[in-house]
């Protein structure tokens, strides 16, 4: 596959990340997704994963970034009582955050910030876990993500990125996705190995919540497009984008959370 390797604006950083097409759609993310809190991520797949693979807990930091409305940080901060930095580029998702913080009472071990998670990343230091929750190519491809961060990971460290992948029986196609094999290859090129993963099931629960979370996404957009009836034709495709998603996602991805480590 071939990527654009020009550095885009913020903007398209975050349409990339939300999965968007129209840039016009970006000041009403807040109000299209004020029924969610978990964005893409399932923060309990996260915090077992760093149980079971971070030895010395004492003192953990943990970096999420393209973190959304905080919910992985506020409940990795609650459970395992270490400091968790948040960056986001909507300034309305961090202020969520921060209140949700409060009402956790990790106010004190959260901090939330608004920006660029590619320039933000250069000045905020070494982690022992570094999260990539469900914000696609921000980066570029996995050997240019992992190239980049490998710098903000402390000794020891993993990264967990929660991303969607194409098995290699498959015969589906997606410009923006790679096969497993290929996903494999470029973070060993980058000298690294995926250590471990979950792979979110096809039952019919998750089914389900993917139909509940489209349902609510959808009423958001047709509130809007009563609101803004000239701004029709956007909400209108960015729900037609969606529901082709999550259709993908219940059918042909294999959507996985994977822990990624530096070679030894």
């Amino acid at each position: 596959m071939n990527f654009d390797t020009g550095m885009k604006t913020t903007e398209e950083s975050v349409l990339t990340a939300m999965d968007c097409a129209d840039k016009e759609i970006l000041p009403y993310l807040p109000y299209i997704l004020q029924d969610f809190w978990e964005i893409g991520s399932d923060p309990e797949v996260m915090i077992a994963l760093i149980q079971k693979h971070i030895i010395n807990k004492g003192n953990l930091k943990v970096l999420d970034l393209g973190c959304g409305k905080g919910a992985i940080s506020v409940n990795i901060a609650k459970q395992l009582n270490c400091e968790c930095v948040g960056i986001d580029a909507i300034a309305d998702f961090i202020s969520y955050s921060a209140k949700k913080a409060e009402e956790y009472g990790v106010g004190r071990l959260c901090r939330f910030e608004v920006g660029d998670i590619r320039e933000k990343v250069k000045t905020t230091g070494k982690f022992d876990v570094i999260i990539l929750g469900a914000i696609g190519q921000v980066f570029g491809n996995y050997h240019e993500t992992l190239t980049i961060l490998n710098s903000n990971l402390k000794e020891g460290g993993i990264l967990i990125i929660d991303d969607g992948y194409i098995d290699d029986d498959s015969n589906f196609k997606n410009e923006h996705l790679f096969s497993k094999s290929e996903l494999q290859k470029q973070i060993s090129d980058a000298g690294m190995d995926l250590i471990d993963e979950v792979v979110a099931g096809k039952e019919e629960s998750s089914t389900n919540n993917y139909d509940t979370e489209f349902d609510n996404l959808s009423k958001r957009c047709q509130e809007l497009s009563q609101k803004y009836p000239e701004k029709e034709r956007i909400f209108a495709n960015y729900s037609n984008r969606q529901k082709e998603e999550y259709d993908n996602l219940k059918n042909e991805i294999s959507c996985s959370t994977m822990v990624i480590k530096r070679k030894e």
